[in-house]
């Protein structure tokens, strides 16, 4: 009985590894079809915030989620739309940003205090937090790294120029250095995953 104990475990660990694994790869495809796609990917999260308030509005109407919930969910929508303006732009020291991210958090916090006090499936707090909290953000955080390769425009609202660097030179010294998720599955795949040499016929 303790042998199959400690086998089960053993798999679990195993699994675990497999799953992070495949988590991985996935967050690597979704950061690179976003990169790729920058229109398509502003326009899928723009409607999934639009579906979100739509459920928010649905909960308030049919279900006995208290309106303080309800009433977060679409606060948040709202400043999601905001982030989303200037997107693939997301600027981290802005308003709206800071904002959403302290409402998330505090949308978790009530939201667990709720469903533990009033009984509900494990699958509906699931489908809760999925669809209600956790799409969006989650989202906008694969899509950080779709910035990393949008070319200058005459819109930045940073000046390009700095000293005697020309336009391209200023962006591409912007540019080298990078701190996105993309980068990180980059950086990751190259010092763990084993490279093959390239035979030279």
């Amino acid at each position: 009985m303790l042998f199959l104990y400690l086998l089960s475990i053993l798999s679990l660990a195993v699994q675990a590894v497999f799953v992070t694994l495949a988590i991985a790869a996935g967050l690597y495809y979704l950061a690179e079809l976003v990169e790729e796609y920058t229109v398509m990917a502003k326009y899928i999260i723009t409607w999934t915030v639009v579906a979100t308030a739509g459920f928010h509005i649905g909960l308030q109407l049919f279900e006995d989620i208290p309106l303080h919930l309800n009433a977060l969910g679409l606060l948040q929508q709202l400043l999601h739309g905001l982030l989303l303006r200037d997107f693939p732009v997301v600027r981290i020291s802005s308003v709206a940003f800071i904002t959403s991210v302290l409402t998330l958090i505090l949308h978790h916090y009530l939201a667990f205090k709720f469903f533990g006090a009033v009984y509900y499936s494990f699958s509906e707090v699931l489908a809760y937090f999925t669809l209600c909290l956790w799409v969006v953000p989650f989202a906008m955080f694969v899509s950080l790294s779709a910035n990393d390769y949008v070319l200058p425009t005459t819109g930045e609202k940073q000046p390009l120029l700095l000293g005697d660097n020309n336009v391209l030179t200023d962006y591409l010294s912007r540019k080298s250095k990078r701190y996105s998720l993309l980068s990180f599955f980059s950086y990751a795949k190259d010092s763990i995953l084993p490279q093959r040499s390239k035979k030279a016929f």
